[in-house]
């Protein structure tokens, strides 16, 4: 749980989810150019593997036992926002689990909490996750 959140601290989740979009695509980058990746058309290949609604719902999936309560709440909050306008490619449940990501990872960087952001994306991307959620071995 973390200590800054309180009711109105936080901007809307859809605010979170626009901040926390940039977040996961920078981590994203980051990781493709220190892998040697340096064709501009490859990067982007590569990139669209990790930062598609699809991809995003699933690495969601696999990481929402790890996520704390408060992190749950803005994940919840993000995912039933009925201000969504999905894409043509994506379906609506992938939308909103992917919504819902980025606005838990918005709200982590809004706070300040970058490692915990980077803990969640990283072990969203583990091909081996964790056996006990609350203590997670990175």
């Amino acid at each position: 749980m973390h200590e800054k959140i309180t009711g109105a601290a936080l901007p809307s989740v859809m605010a979170l989810a626009f901040l926390g979009d940039a977040r996961h695509s920078l981590y994203i980058r980051r990781m493709l150019v220190s892998r040697g990746i340096s064709k501009s058309a490859d990067l982007n290949a590569e990139a669209q593997k990790y930062v598609t609604a699809e991809a995003q719902a699933d690495a969601v999936r696999r990481i929402l036992p790890y996520l704390a309560e408060d992190e749950r709440e803005v994940f919840r909050r993000a995912q039933n926002n009925g201000h969504l306008n999905k894409p043509k490619h994506a379906s609506g449940a992938d939308y909103r689990a992917a919504t819902g990501l980025e606005a838990v990872l918005g709200m982590l960087t809004y706070l300040g909490d970058e490692e915990r952001a980077d803990e969640l994306i990283s072990l969203s991307l583990s091909e081996s996750l964790p056996e006990d959620p609350e203590k997670p071995t990175l």
